[in-house]
Parts: C-alpha cells; sequence; structure tokens
C-alpha cells in the first residue's frame, strides 16, 4: 500500500536518502582519485546504483526500502571479505553502508507495521 499523495516522507527515510546519495556521489568521484581500473569503473557504477536508490527514496515505494538495505548490505559484505585490512576511507564507506542499512530497515519495519489493514 502506498502513501496518500501530500503525505510527508519521514525524516528516517530521508536521511537515509540523503546517506545513500553522499555515499553514491563520493564512489563516483573517486574516479578522479584513483587509478582508471575495472575496480574503480565497478565501485562508480555502483555508486550510480546508489543513487538510483537515493532518488527511490525520496518517493514512496518500499522496494527502494529493501533495495537500499539489500544493496549496501552485499557491498559491504563484499568490501569486508576483499580487504581483511581496510584503508580509512573503505571503514567510512562500510559505515555509510551501515546507516543506510538501520535507516530503511528501520522505515520498512515502521511502514510495515503502520499500514492500516
Amino acid at each position: 500500500m502506498t502513501l496518500p499523495l501530500g503525505t510527508p516522507a519521514s525524516s528516517i527515510r530521508i536521511a537515509a536518502a540523503v546517506v545513500a546519495g553522499a555515499s553514491g556521489l563520493g564512489q563516483i568521484a573517486a574516479l578522479w582519485l584513483r587509478d582508471l581500473s575495472g575496480a574503480a569503473v565497478g565501485d562508480a557504477l555502483l555508486g550510480a546504483v546508489y543513487l538510483l536508490i537515493a532518488i527511490g527514496l525520496f518517493g514512496q515505494s518500499r522496494l527502494s526500502l529493501f533495495l537500499a538495505a539489500v544493496v549496501p548490505a552485499a557491498a559491504a559484505i563484499s568490501i569486508a571479505y576483499r580487504m581483511p585490512q581496510p584503508e580509512d576511507l573503505t571503514v567510512l564507506r562500510i559505515a555509510l553502508d551501515l546507516s543506510i542499512i538501520v535507516f530503511s530497515t528501520l522505515e520498512l519495519w515502521r511502514t510495515r507495521h503502520n499500514a492500516p489493514r
């Protein structure tokens, strides 16, 4: 069930959208700071996916909340698996991913349990 038009988005959902957007922009902007390799282009593509998720989070769909929980979780697990001793920026990226996961999961829980039946 979708929210009626004119219903303001919750602050948790907006926070998840802002953090996902900032993370996506950071991953794309990292192309200028790294050597152009397959991993750098892959990270930029993942950043584009984060931007699309952020745009979806400004809407009212539950699918965007689900994707905002699943995609950063998969990315964080992948990063943690590839880098047993991560750098400072990698730790920041994982922390942003975890905050996106927490915000979107809380909002998904709230919308699921407060939906009119």
